[in-house]
């Protein structure tokens, strides 16, 4: 027989085919996050509410559910078993009525004088007829189901799809078929199971003995107590919220008829007692708060609580997703609950999200410590590293590349040349060359002939090779490139205003797109990031990734020029550049005693201090250029005149073109050093 086969999209989970998630790319947009001013844990919220690869992320997978909700909220009307139940009782009274009324014997008057004064709440009527003997038939019955109906709906609402489990087996029953020896017993064995789970007892085997002798009235088959509590207390949550959510009248009417039904059944005070433990236990669920569904459509009261339980799942899956409180991780977000409201696909999505977070760190993308997650080096040198390509990217083609200068000297790539040794030199010697040399000074020489007729005849049995002599002149050492270093002091404005502008962003970014040329292309230069607000300091490029503008106010400019100018005191063999980035002119100083001062409009002390430092960096022959990030006339003549003072250049750039005027400016200084060495 010939085998069919079909094929079809995969069911089982995860594509196994599927290309595997480049995660340096979930860093990328990590990095543009954290350069936006978000922290880490911030730009990982939102990469998780973005998605990636293909799947769905949180915002996605919330919308989805936020449809699931509107759906649930237009589910029905809570009231629909106190309509029910206020339907047959008139009915009911109605048809006992019309009997009565042409029955003649004296019982009948007595019967109709019980019922003119029954409690005019439903509750109250039907708890007072529980004695009353029915003279029609019909009446009875429809009494009877009113018995029936509370039975069924009560349990139901309490536990859910337990009521086929507890019918009689052949024991005592009532009518309604539930066994109430076998109630009683299940309620008081799940109390006490309950009760030592609470106390922090080991309830292994208890709930294992528990199982095996009620295990069928379970039947979405818990496999621990805390399952089996999570479930209960759900249930029982969505009944007290829907009372919560009730009219007074119709709150205390049902409550009345739920409370008579268990005392019906004998289970009154147990069941109280159960709840009780179960609250006790799960005290974070909406007891007696939160939405009701609000539909046209009368629901039963196990249906009521069901549709009550599952908006409650609903909202917390909704807030779970949201992640946007507190301590929100993805662990909070349960798979189940995700499955049983969007399908499996969306568990699926889920994982997804959690695999990429657990890659970043494992990876050494992203460090966890204290509960603080902030990101590696590793993935600060990429951030640098995009940024940098970006600008290079912006770049005209002509100013692309490296720029490195080409004269000789004691350090760098071989050129492939040689020449005489000189003392004092540090180059290689270059062997070849050197041998060669010994052998051309020597060509012309006659040869020793004390040597023996053997140095002459190399044919002869004892010949051996002839020895060159090498002197002093023949040494010839290899060339190599000589690249001039520099030690480049990048001052970046930390005031608040920065933020308030949006520049922020854009002078982080361009900050380690500088360090990250400097340190990879131009090795033997030398950077410091320099931040300046009311304080200045000196900043790594993994500090400055997470770095946020400063509150306080103030704009020391001079302080960051004395950091400017000690890092330059460090490299004094190297050529000192300082790059100025601000949106405001100096608006504080430091005191004598250290404190900054502030004052705005500027003090003449404030500026006069700053440029005194302005003149001090000159005098180590730093060049200082400026990049105004505000066409406030106050700063551009304040920095017109730096510039002027230290021999330097002023740019307006804007600010979204910051990082290709500071990596042009960096790579034509370097330009112009290999000018002045050639």
């Amino acid at each position: 027989m010939r085998r069919r086969y079909r094929y079809g999209a995969w069911q089982g989970g995860p594509d196994p085919l599927a290309e595997p998630y480049d995660v340096a790319t979930a860093v990328d947009a990590l990095g543009d996050s954290v350069l936006s001013g978000e922290s880490t844990s911030e730009a990982l919220r939102r990469l998780m509410r973005a998605g990636a690869a293909g799947r769905r992320g949180l915002d996605a997978l919330r919308d989805m559910v936020g449809r699931r909700l509107r759906q649930a909220r237009a589910r029905g009307a809570m009231d629909g078993t106190l309509r029910d139940v206020q339907r047959l009782l008139d009915d009911a009274l109605q048809a006992e009525e019309q009997t009565l009324e042409y029955d003649p014997r004296p019982e009948a008057r007595l019967a109709e004088s019980e019922l003119a004064s029954l409690p005019d709440d439903t509750a109250g009527a039907v708890r007072a007829l529980t004695d009353y003997q029915w003279s029609n038939a019909s009446a009875r019955q429809k009494y009877q189901e009113i018995q029936d109906l509370l039975r069924r709906e009560v349990l139901d609402s309490s536990f859910q799809k337990m009521r086929e489990a507890l019918t009689s087996q052949g024991g005592r029953a009532g009518q309604s078929g539930i066994d109430p020896e076998r109630l009683r017993e299940m309620i008081s064995e799940l109390t006490n199971l309950i009760q030592s789970h609470n106390r922090g007892e080991d309830t292994t085997e208890a709930f294992e003995h528990f199982m095996g002798l009620h295990g069928e009235a379970f039947p979405d088959n818990p496999r621990n107590t805390q399952e089996l509590i999570d479930s209960l207390a759900r249930q029982a949550a969505a009944q007290q919220r829907m009372l919560a959510g009730m009219s007074r009248e119709q709150r205390m009417e049902l409550a009345n008829l739920i409370a008579d039904t268990w005392d019906q059944l004998g289970v009154g005070g147990q069941i109280g007692a159960l709840n009780d433990e179960l609250r006790r236990a799960r005290p974070d669920l909406p007891w007696d708060r939160g939405s009701l569904p609000d539909g046209a459509e009368p629901l039963g009261l196990g249906d009521a609580t069901a549709a009550v339980r599952d908006l409650a799942d609903l909202e917390a899956l909704s807030r779970a997703l949201s992640q946007d409180y507190s301590g929100a991780d993805l662990s909070d977000i349960d798979p189940q609950a995700l499955e049983n409201a969007l399908g499996r696909n969306a568990v699926d999505d889920l994982e997804a999200l959690r695999e990429l977070a657990a890659e970043l760190e494992e990876q050494g993308w992203v460090n966890r410590a204290a509960g603080k997650l902030t990101l590696s080096p590793k993935a600060v040198r990429r951030m640098g590293a995009t940024a940098l390509r970006r600008v290079f990217g912006r770049l005209s083609e002509g100013r692309r590349g490296q720029h490195d200068i080409t004269a000789t000297g004691p350090s760098g790539e071989l050129t492939g040349s040689s020449r005489p040794w000189e003392f004092g030199d540090e180059q290689p010697i270059d062997v070849v060359e050197t041998v060669r040399r010994a052998v051309q000074r020597s060509a012309g020489q006659r040869p020793d002939l004390s040597a023996g007729m053997a140095d002459l005849e190399p044919d002869a049995p004892d010949a051996r090779p002839r020895s060159v002599p090498i002197a002093v002149d023949d040494v010839a050492v290899v060339e190599t490139e000589r690249r001039s270093s520099a030690a480049v002091a990048l001052l970046v404005d930390l005031s608040y205003s920065m933020a308030l502008r949006g520049t922020w962003p854009e002078a982080k970014s361009t900050a380690l797109a500088l360090h990250t040329l400097v340190s990879t292309k131009f090795p033997q230069d030398a950077i410091q990031i320099i931040g300046f607000a009311s304080h200045a300091r000196e900043i790594s490029a993994v500090d400055l990734a997470d770095l946020d503008v400063d509150t306080l106010q103030g704009t020391n400019l001079q302080h960051g020029l004395i950091l400017a100018r000690r890092f330059l005191a460090r490299h004094r063999d190297s050529e000192p550049i300082i790059m100025i980035v601000t949106d405001g002119e100096p608006t504080a100083h430091l005191a004598g005693d250290g404190r900054a001062m502030f004052c705005w409009p500027p003090l003449p002390e404030t500026i006069a201090l700053t440029m005194t430092e302005v003149t001090r960096c000159t005098r180590l022959g730093a060049q200082i250029n400026v990049f105004a990030l505000d066409p406030d006339p106050n700063l551009i003549d304040f920095v017109d005149a730096l510039a002027r003072l230290a021999g330097g250049r002023l740019f307006q750039p804007d600010p979204a073109h910051l990082g290709e005027y500071v990596v042009a400016d960096y790579l034509d200084a370097r330009r112009g050093r290999r000018a002045r060495s050639a």
